[in-house]
């Protein structure tokens, strides 16, 4: 208990620096940025439906923002690798265990707040949602599914990447899966071989979810199969969560049983000479 009330405390503190002076500039942009584009398609209609576009594009970029918690854990730990903060955490009793809490407890706040910065300015701009109409339920377990499938996933590419770098050349695979899983568009416009792809990742099952829960059952016709397909959905993002679970855990005892004063010296030597 005292570790995760450390990890609590360290992610909440993380949380308010994060939202403040430059950080939050950076934090807002890219949620106002899809409204934008959101309030822009909202009239341009769907085939098979009588949504617009921007209706069936809001539910999926909620997933995908949950998605990008991925992304947010692998930049945080190869961030924190480089600058020493992971080997400091290692010298003290379960600080690994209460520094992952700590980012965890960051990154799912970050999320949550995006998800509510695109939600409710959303509702208000694109026609078809009301309050009442959300099946909240399902929008929570495909939040806490997602949210853990997702962070577990990054932990583990954080903790195999050996720079910072590498995570910023990973987020161009990461985008390109994004854009083949339905997010923008119906998947099942997509080529066959593209379909299955998408569905052997939880960004698309995640982009269901949230559309099965805050739009009308008439929705699922642009779907694959015609429905929403819930218990393929908690099958996929459980056993991504589980498999998370299992493996994240000894991956990073791994790489902190590797980290050194010398590991940190070297990496902080070779980021002065790209920057020179």
């Amino acid at each position: 208990m005292t570790t995760v009330r450390s990890g609590l405390r360290q992610g909440l503190i993380e949380l308010r620096q994060s939202f403040t002076g430059g950080e939050l500039i950076g934090n807002l942009f890219w949620p106002l940025a899809t409204l934008v584009a959101i309030f822009l398609l909202r009239h341009r209609p769907v085939d098979g439906t009588e949504l617009g576009l921007g209706t069936l594009v809001l539910p999926g970029v909620l997933g995908m923002f949950v998605a990008l918690g991925m992304l947010l854990i692998v930049q945080h730990l190869t961030a924190d690798r480089e600058d020493g903060t992971l080997l400091r955490a290692r010298a003290i009793p379960d600080g690994v265990r209460g520094y992952l809490i700590g980012k965890l407890v960051t990154v799912s706040a970050t999320v949550l707040a995006y998800l509510a910065i695109l939600l409710v300015p959303g509702m208000l701009v694109v026609d078809g949602f009301r309050l009442g109409d959300i099946a909240w339920p399902t929008l929570a377990w495909v939040l806490l599914l997602g949210l853990v499938a997702t962070q577990s996933a990054g932990a583990i590419l954080g903790a195999l990447l050996r720079s910072s770098r590498g995570a910023g050349m990973l987020s161009v695979p990461i985008l390109a899966l994004i854009a083949i899983s339905g997010i923008f568009y119906p998947v099942s416009a997509l080529p066959r071989w593209l379909e299955w792809v998408a569905q052997a990742f939880p960004v698309y099952w995640l982009g269901l979810g949230m559309r099965s829960a805050l739009l009308p059952d008439a929705a699922a016709a642009v779907e694959i199969g015609g429905t929403w397909r819930h218990l393929e959905t908690a099958a996929v993002l459980g056993a991504w969560a589980v498999a998370g679970l299992v493996v994240a855990p000894l991956v990073l005892r791994r790489m902190a049983r590797r980290e050194s004063g010398s590991r940190v010296a070297e990496r902080r030597e070779q980021t002065l000479q790209r920057v020179g």
